[in-house]
């Protein structure tokens, strides 16, 4: 657990303190902060934005020698993937995770394969991992001809593996997979959950060989949170309304809403929107607040409130005893191979 050096501050001496470290240290320290961050954490980065476009933006900067990312572990880690051999990636707070991504690991996918090919064959199935998982993933479907997708586009990656194999082992979220497997046409018949912890994912060999895609039983707490009532009750209170999700939410919650997409797509929505549009957003609440002070001619208002208590961990407080130790504490970093790998797979999802 880090200690901050310059313990006793209050808070808006810990702000003054980071915005000087920046200036100190000019072009050679990027700030990346996540949509779901606190307002106070956005107002102090450079970029604000969607986890993998963060990353692209900084590793292409050559003049950038640190990657301070404020999100959570798994984003740090596709930065680290992604930067250039003199760029170090350091994360505020190494616990920041991920409820989802931790679903999934190299062992279970691993022996879901090994169960999925002895039943259909190897040459069958192509793999896609979501963005929202650790790079010993990513680097599991570049080893298996697979790919990455992020939650823009999805149906664009598993696309591009129907037209590479027959079925689809789509992790770690089930949700974004069938939401994505829906747009793409397939019944929900052609579509079953494996669940890690039964025999065969907890279907039967039939069910395997028949299924066009398999989706991971793992899930979003921040967004399956959200349900069809509480739709309805927003109906009820704003009819004049529009409804926008996240596809991470249940497919139910899905086909209740007027629009679905990424947080880049409901920023853009808000943006675009007309003058005096009422929005209601299922997404993370600190996203949703921003955009209802940043668009004042607009009623921007939350779905339910949905916090995600891993993204809270950023603090200025930790930012700040990570850019007094620049380069030294809290550095991400993926082994020569992992990193290969799951480049290849990230590489085939930038070729789309």
């Amino acid at each position: 657990m880090q200690v901050n050096a310059k313990a006793g501050l209050d808070n808006s001496e810990i702000i003054e303190n980071i915005r000087t470290r920046k200036r100190q240290l000019g072009k050679e320290l990027i700030i990346l902060t996540h949509h779901y961050q606190r307002n106070e954490i956005v107002d102090l980065g450079d970029f604000a934005g969607d986890s993998f476009e963060l990353s692209k933006k900084a590793a292409a900067d050559s003049d950038c020698r640190y990657i301070v990312f404020c999100g959570v572990h798994f984003m740090a880690e596709s930065a680290a993937i992604l930067a250039q051999p003199h760029q170090v990636v350091q994360l505020p707070d190494v616990s920041a995770g991920c409820w989802m991504a931790a679903m999934a690991n190299a062992t279970t996918v691993q022996a879901a394969w090994d169960g999925i090919t002895g039943t259909c064959g190897a040459d069958r199935i192509v793999p896609v991992v979501y963005m929202n998982s650790d790079a010993e993933l990513k680097a599991f479907c570049g080893r298996h001809g697979g790919i990455v997708c992020t939650s823009s586009n999805a149906p664009k990656a598993t696309r591009w593996a129907f037209e590479n194999g027959e079925k689809v082992l789509f992790f770690p979220d089930q949700h974004l997979g069938r939401n994505t497997g829906h747009d793409l046409g397939l019944a929900p018949e052609d579509m079953i959950v494996w669940s890690p912890l039964k025999p065969l994912g907890g279907n039967d060999p039939a069910a395997v060989r028949r299924a066009k895609m398999i989706l991971w039983d793992g899930h979003c707490q921040v967004h399956t949170h959200f349900t069809p009532g509480m739709i309805r009750k927003r109906r009820a209170e704003f009819p004049e309304a529009k409804i926008v999700v996240h596809p991470e939410c249940t497919h139910e919650v899905v086909s209740l809403a007027d629009a679905c997409g990424s947080t880049s797509f409901m920023v853009k929505y808000v943006r675009e929107a007309p003058a005096g549009s009422t929005i209601v957003i299922g997404t993370e609440i600190n996203l949703v607040h921003r955009l209802a002070l940043e668009f004042p001619d607009k009623n921007v208002t939350d779905l339910d409130h949905s916090l995600c208590s891993h993204m809270y961990k950023i603090n200025p407080e930790n930012l700040l005893w990570t850019l007094d130790n620049i380069g030294r504490v809290n550095v991400v970093t993926v082994a020569g191979q992992t990193k290969a790998e799951a480049r290849l797979a990230l590489d085939r999802m930038l070729a789309l």
